[in-house]
């Protein structure tokens, strides 16, 4: 989307929802005067951003104020999850336009997913009416590990068979879009900082518990990935949990019934819907598997938050809207009083904004971070510039 400087501007307009004037964005970024006007003039022509109104600073000619035009571009992200596959088409400001979803496939042919996968994307887009050209790409969030320079999925777990798949490759082969891969805990967090609760954070945690759990780490505005991009991973910490061990622990104690037995990932769902709805309604044991869950997460959210040094901590996932809100009655006073460290700043514990389709939110995010966020790492490239056009 044009040079660096380019997205230096786009970057600050998007972070203004109210715009930004020319001379504004001059003091926001450092760059001269001339350079903002030549840069918002090609935004401007491109139907980039839009001018929006006027600000009238109490002397001299009132400043134009810009904005990003939301349906200028779009992007579409898809997440593969053991138990669900879901695709969204979002616009520039991160905003769901269209969406499908569909339970993931058990035992089936990688090939045949891959497939049915990318006629989803083709799907959404079509039905959209939306031009192909104006779409940015296609973001894909997995469960980790995955190998993040090859744009593989490596034998993620609770899905056999998949062994190493260049689901990256496949999918934008298939679709025609130019594709980006990342682990969904990290998909996550480029969401809260794209459109979520955690936007206004240059230092977030979010935890995401879904089929699996894992931590999104951003320091200094910068999205953590690691050597492989495998970041995240919460076992060392204790905090990793997933729904079918807690359906499992469940009929274990008798609180639930053989009913519930998992055998597919999808079939956990219904065993922690009725485990939430017993623990509500005061079973002690349903109640003791939750809080005691919270103890965990508590305890290494608390140990990350303290390394990290973040002023922010955001919770999201497909299976936290079910058990989110007695978590946090354990989870926010630990975190309020971390034994790690004296604290020196608060701590804001937030739900996420962007319901349980975080993760392919933030697979679509991760199209719009790469082609309107500044990034500095793209200044040079083999020693010379880079240039990206739409």
């Amino acid at each position: 989307m044009g040079d660096f400087n380019e997205s230096v501007i786009l970057d600050a307009i998007r972070r203004h929802s109210a715009g930004l004037s020319r001379v504004e964005l001059a003091q926001a970024t450092g760059l001269s005067a001339q350079t903002v006007t030549n840069i918002t003039r090609r935004l401007l022509d491109q139907g980039t951003v839009r001018e929006s109104g006027k600000l009238n600073t109490g002397s001299g000619k009132p400043r134009t104020l810009l904005e990003i035009v939301p349906t200028a571009r779009y992007a579409v992200g898809i997440h593969l999850d053991p138990a669900v596959i879901t695709c969204v088409l979002v616009d520039l400001l991160g905003r769901v336009v269209g969406e499908r979803s569909r339970r993931t496939p058990s035992g089936g042919d990688t090939d045949e997913i891959a497939v049915d996968m990318a006629d989803s994307v083709s799907a959404l887009v079509a039905e959209s009416g939306i031009d192909d050209t104006r779409v940015l790409g296609l973001g894909i969030a997995a469960p980790g590990p995955i190998d993040a320079a090859a744009g593989w999925v490596v034998d993620p777990p609770e899905m056999p068979g998949w062994g190493r798949y260049p689901l990256r490759d496949r999918l934008s082969e298939a679709t025609g879009f130019s594709a980006l891969l990342d682990k969904d805990v990290t998909a996550a967090v480029v969401a809260e900082r794209w459109a979520g609760a955690g936007a206004d954070s240059r230092n977030l945690l979010f935890f995401y518990l879904g089929t699996g759990s894992g931590m999104g780490l951003v320091v200094d505005d910068t999205v953590l990935r690691g050597v492989s991009g495998n970041a995240g991973e919460v076992g060392g910490l204790g905090a990793a949990c997933s729904i079918r061990a807690l359906v499992d622990e469940g009929i274990a104690l008798g609180v639930l019934g053989a009913e519930f037995t998992v055998l597919d990932p999808a079939d956990a769902q219904p065993g922690l819907e009725e485990l939430a709805s017993l623990a509500a309604a005061g079973e002690s044991q349903a109640a003791g598997i939750i809080d005691r869950l919270a103890v965990r997460i508590g305890r290494g959210v608390c140990a990350a938050a303290t390394l990290l040094d973040v002023d922010t901590v955001v919770f999201g996932g497909p299976a936290w809207h079910l058990l989110g809100e007695r978590l946090l009655l354990t989870i926010e006073p630990m975190v309020a009083r971390s034994p790690f460290v004296k604290a020196t700043h608060a701590t804001a514990v937030l739900t996420t904004t962007l319901g349980e389709n975080v993760a392919a939110i933030g697979a679509a995010s991760l199209v719009l971070d790469q082609a309107l966020s500044a990034q500095p790492q793209n200044l040079l490239l083999s020693g010379r510039p880079t240039v990206t056009e739409f």
